[in-house]
């Protein structure tokens, strides 16, 4: 445990830090796994209108530094092509 007052700000900051990254990660699972679905369903008005909120999602988590923008570059780019190869096999 810190004995110094700064460090133990620190710690405290750093745990809200964390909680936050963890929520920020959680509900970008959440979308990226309802996006999947809706793919795997076959609807793909829905599924891009997902993608679209992917996309938002995966960029803010960027901005904020949850997650690196290669990172969410390379998981939109993942998402997009998913959607295309959908789009052309109908």
């Amino acid at each position: 445990m810190a004995n110094i007052k700064s460090a133990k700000k620190r710690i405290k900051v750093i745990d809200k830090k964390t909680a936050q990254n963890r929520r920020i990660k959680e509900n970008l699972k959440k979308i990226l796994k309802d996006y999947n679905q809706t793919l795997a369903s076959g609807d793909l008005e829905a599924a891009a209108e997902k993608r679209t909120l992917a996309e938002k999602a995966l960029k803010k988590a960027a901005s904020r530094h949850t997650i690196s923008k290669q990172s969410a570059n390379r998981k939109v780019s993942q998402i997009t092509r998913k959607l295309n190869a959908a789009k052309a096999a109908e």
